[in-house]
């Protein structure tokens, strides 16, 4: 094997970044990922000429000028707004919670009386200091809303009653008393246009690229291939789970190619009924616009996390927090390593958050 300056593990949004900003800098990258494709969980697959989110919905948001300049580069951005639709049993409402959400559950037209009705419902409830999510829910947002757009959905994507998940998770829930389903407060928001993995490519043009390659089996046949490592894998695996495994929550899709040219009239609709098994259905052409005469669909269930399925969303409660503290110090003393990304800083990340991220490691490094 030929020796580089950077092994780059995982060819994410993140190790992509860094391996452009390096590559640009005159250092030789070698970019290895498990998977059989490169951009990680933003990859997308032409199907029926529709780019498939094949990981889950992505929308591109940001209020940083400069990464937003910054990812225009790589791509031409449409003009793609999130809004999207909540459907509980019959009923379909607009989120975030506006006074389009608001008229369409009371019956009313005017900021004053979906206030007076939120803050009568928070008043009967009386509760002070919220136990757990449910009570801080409540507290924020009353009875009807919580009931119909935040309990059933919260319990499925975490797998537990509102009642037995910390009252954290739940910080704020923004009310707009303003008739705007725009779901994003950003300045800048859209999709590439040609799907992500194009953005991908771009950045790793220059460096050599390893696909199906596992870095434990592969960096103990090339111990020395690099002179610094940049980990984008999970952080707990790179130690060998030695301190225990971080939790995570994982998602599963179904997919369908439907023969019909608009199956639900938007790219995101929330179902927030606990008795349907999946929480939301993306149907992927509404994010460029698309005209073709199939569509795609994807049903998304979220379940706990074993190993040897992909990790999403980390627990980022007490217990796991404190455990990845652990696994940071040992972090900290790995000389030539550079843990990076939503495995390795065990976070959830928005991809603006990603990019900023990916560039201040640079500019630290290099």
């Amino acid at each position: 094997m030929k020796k580089y300056d950077y092994l780059i593990v995982g060819a994410g949004l993140f190790g992509a970044v860094f391996a452009y900003e390096a590559n640009k800098r005159g250092k030789s990258c070698l970019v290895i990922d498990k998977r059989d494709h490169i951009a990680g969980n933003i990859y997308c697959e032409n199907i029926e000429g529709i780019n498939v989110h094949k990981y889950g919905a992505h929308i591109f948001h940001t209020s940083n000028k400069e990464v937003w300049n910054y990812v225009n580069q790589f791509a031409e951005f449409n003009n793609y707004i999130n809004s999207p639709v909540a459907s509980y049993k019959d009923e379909l409402y607009n989120l975030p919670f506006n006074m389009n959400t608001f008229s369409k559950m009371w019956n009313i037209k005017t900021p004053k009386e979906a206030k007076e009705i939120i803050e009568k419902q928070k008043a009967s409830l009386n509760i002070g200091e919220p136990k757990n999510l449910e009570e801080q829910a409540l507290s924020l947002v009353g009875t009807d809303i919580y009931e119909k757009l935040i309990k059933g959905y919260t319990e499925k994507q975490w797998g537990r009653d509102c009642t037995e998940l910390p009252s954290f998770i739940i910080k704020r829930l923004p009310l707009r008393f303003i008739y705007d389903n725009n779901y994003f407060n950003d300045r800048y928001q859209g999709i590439p246009i040609g799907g992500y993995t194009a953005i991908v490519e771009k950045m790793l043009e220059g460096c050599d690229v390893k696909l199906n390659t596992d870095y434990f089996r592969f960096i103990q046949d090339n111990p020395d291939v690099a002179a610094k490592t940049v980990y984008t894998g999970m952080i707990d695996e790179y130690f060998d789970f030695k301190l225990g495994h971080l939790e995570y929550r994982t998602v599963r899709f179904e997919t369908e190619i439907l023969d019909e040219e608009n199956y639900q009239g938007n790219a995101v609709v929330n179902y927030t009924d606990r008795e349907v098994p999946y929480t939301r259905i993306i149907e992927h052409k509404h994010f460029e616009f698309g005209t073709q005469p199939k569509t795609v669909i994807s049903k998304e269930y979220s379940s706990e996390w074993k190993p040897g399925i992909e990790p999403y969303y980390p627990i980022n409660d007490e217990k796991n927090g404190s455990l990845f503290e652990q696994y940071r110090a040992l972090a900290d003393k790995e000389e030539n390593v550079i843990f990076g990304g939503r495995l390795g800083n065990y976070k959830y990340y928005d991809m603006d958050k990603v990019i900023e991220a990916a560039l201040e490691c640079v500019e630290k490094e290099l």
